[in-house]
């Protein structure tokens, strides 16, 4: 297999005879093996330590019409101060209009600045106008853009257009890593989502992540075991080793550490890092603190003992 999608990528044809020339899925294997892994239970010392290690992955994220300056200064007090003696918070998420705001807030803690670009969540604008986005948001200070692919271009076979965005908006991205948002809910098939996450990475994707959170069914097992077969192989052939941020529908302690030990299991140690795995939620780091401080003391600290987002 070509270790580029560069010498390929010239026409639809040369790109479809590339990406359904990938070897397909097996659904219900993934399926099975996926609920094999997820059954897996963790249990004390090693429980705390995926716990502080999903805490300090998670993308902390908000994403709503009322977003407010307020809003975002309270949740990237969160990322920095989730809980006495537990690491930070990966980055905190935000739409493009709040990323000063969201840098100013956590200047000099290490958490990172994510910005949505790229006419999210639907992807329906001019390459003009991504890009555009994507610069300004890179302008006031983001460390990271989430990018959304066009679902229906993929869908419809247009894998040229799909490559040239990804590449144009990697461009505009300068210093900041580019996610690259596939939208699994809206992909139909494994293969598809083979499929995207090749072309993806092989466009420039720092990271190739599932959901907007604004589509269901959002991240789910199987799909990330997808998508992160796909990460280890193209580094097998490639040398690159790309990312992976399931996103969407993981609100609990239960659910984080299924994600932790299916990367385990299926990709290793090498990604077990907040630099190469992330969780993006806005629900799940309460979860995450209200079983760490169990684990410590024995009780559960009441549901206003943390802030809601």
């Amino acid at each position: 297999m070509t270790t580029s999608l560069a010498d390929v990528a010239t026409s639809n044809a040369t790109l479809r005879a590339f990406l359904h020339g990938l070897p397909g899925v097996d659904r219900v294997g993934a399926d099975q093996r996926a609920a094999m892994l997820g059954s897996r239970s963790i249990k004390t010392t090693a429980k705390a330590e995926a716990i502080d290690l999903a805490i300090s992955m998670v993308d902390l994220t908000t994403l709503e019409g009322a977003d407010t300056p307020g809003k975002v200064r309270a949740l990237c007090a969160k990322a920095v101060h989730t809980d006495v003696g537990a690491p930070s918070a990966a980055a905190v998420c935000v739409y493009p209009d709040l990323v000063e705001v969201a840098v100013g807030a956590v200047a000099g803690s290490g958490v990172r600045v994510a910005s949505v670009a790229t006419a999210f969540p639907s992807g329906r604008s001019s390459l003009e106008v991504k890009v555009a986005d994507t610069a300004l948001a890179v302008a006031a200070g983001a460390d990271e853009i989430d990018m959304v692919i066009d679902r229906g271009a993929l869908l419809s076979g247009d894998y040229l257009k799909v490559w040239q965005e990804v590449v144009a908006v990697k461009a505009a991205c300068g210093g900041a890593h580019l996610k690259v948002i596939l939208e699994t809910g809206e992909l139909a098939t494994y293969d598809n989502v083979r499929r995207a996450s090749w072309l993806a990475m092989a466009a420039g994707a720092d990271f190739i992540k599932t959901s907007t959170g604004k589509v269901s069914p959002a991240a789910t097992l199987p799909v990330t075991l997808v998508m992160l077969e796909a990460v280890r192989d193209f580094r097998e052939v490639t040398g690159r080793q790309v990312g992976v941020k399931p996103a969407g529908g993981i609100r609990t302690t239960k659910d984080a550490i299924k994600y932790l030990v299916l990367v385990n299991e299926t990709v290793g140690g090498d990604w077990l890092s907040a630099e190469w795995f992330r969780l993006g939620a806005s629900s799940l780091l309460n979860d995450l603190l209200m079983q760490r401080q169990k684990l410590a003391t024995g009780r559960y600290a009441g549901p206003d003992y943390f802030t809601v987002d």
